[in-house]
């Protein structure tokens, strides 16, 4: 299956769709099954101990799988998650963008499942794993 939208493509759609949260994520790499996407960290998305928290790091691997299932099968505004797992593994570095990388491990007529792994920048452990599932709105 074919690439149906590109970087450019996604952040149109994601300033359009979603743009009280757009300017907190950069679209970083886009492949055929794949996304990098980045959280442009303010100070909004620290708790205490200066690091990234929790539900911040949990919309960062939302959006993330999102965007993954949305550059396979077009702007689909209406694909909702329906299921969640996280793994906090690591505190994230203090003072630096994090980094997401998912994957789409099945793409299906109604569901989509995605493993997200967060990074802090510049660090090759991960700070945080997701696997998410998504619902698919039926073709009209």
């Amino acid at each position: 299956m074919a690439i149906k939208m590109d970087k450019a493509a996604l952040e149109a759609f994601l300033a359009d769709a979603f743009p009280q949260v757009s300017g907190d994520f950069g679209i970083e790499h886009v492949t055929e099954n794949a996304i990098t996407v980045r959280l442009i960290t303010a100070e909004r998305h620290l708790r205490p101990g200066g690091t990234v928290s929790g539900p911040s790091m949990f919309a960062l691997a939302d959006v993330s799988a999102y965007l993954a299932i949305l550059s396979m099968i077009g702007p689909k505004a209406l694909a909702v998650t329906t299921n969640c797992a996280i793994d906090f593994m690591r505190k994230p570095a203090a003072g630096v963008d994090l980094i997401a990388k998912a994957e789409l491990l099945k793409l299906g007529r109604a569901l989509a499942v995605t493993d997200v792994r967060l990074y802090s920048e510049g660090q090759a452990e991960p700070v945080a794993r997701a696997s998410l599932t998504y619902s698919i709105p039926p073709a009209r």
